[in-house]
């Protein structure tokens, strides 16, 4: 059976383009711990994606589309949000133990996330708003793709000589 793309409001679809930049965030890490590539290096990349990709998506998420519903779906992406900034702070505290299983755990949780959102949460806004506040909504989200120009590739395989 094929799966269908998933059909988004216009006006969230933007919102749903950087989940596709937080999904391969997630492989990058998972990439980066599976070659052992070094852990100071992901944690910088990581430290890099929360300040320019993560964090401002939470914001615009929390701010513009969450907040005229207030149910168990949204309080769960925003508890969500929640641990994996923590996740992301624990991460960032030098001499911190098992980094390299905290970044494997960070890319499951930010996948695990961005999946809810997709699947679940994104569908019941779409019906509890109504097509005026999701259009509203859609001229407060912006229009910058969120583009991840890190230039560190630690996820690719070294070259062999």
């Amino acid at each position: 059976m094929e799966k269908k793309p998933i059909k988004r409001n216009e006006n969230i679809v933007k919102l749903s383009r950087d989940h596709h930049a937080s999904l391969l965030f997630c492989w990058k890490l998972r990439q980066g711990v599976k070659q052992h590539a070094d852990v100071e290096r992901m944690i910088k990349y990581v430290s890099y994606f929360w300040t320019k990709h993560l964090a401002p998506h939470f914001t615009e998420e929390e701010k513009f589309l969450f907040a005229p519903v207030k149910d168990d779906k949204v309080q769960k992406a925003i508890d969500e949000h929640k641990k994996i900034k923590e996740l992301i702070n624990e991460l960032t505290v030098k001499g911190a133990l098992e980094r390299e299983s905290k970044l494997s755990r960070l890319a499951d949780m930010v996948d695990e996330h961005v999946r809810y959102e997709e699947r679940i949460l994104f569908p019941h806004l779409e019906s509890e708003l109504s097509g005026e506040q999701l259009k509203h909504i859609g001229t407060w989200i912006s229009d910058d793709p969120l583009l991840d120009t890190y230039e560190d590739a630690f996820w690719e395989k070294p070259v062999s000589l």
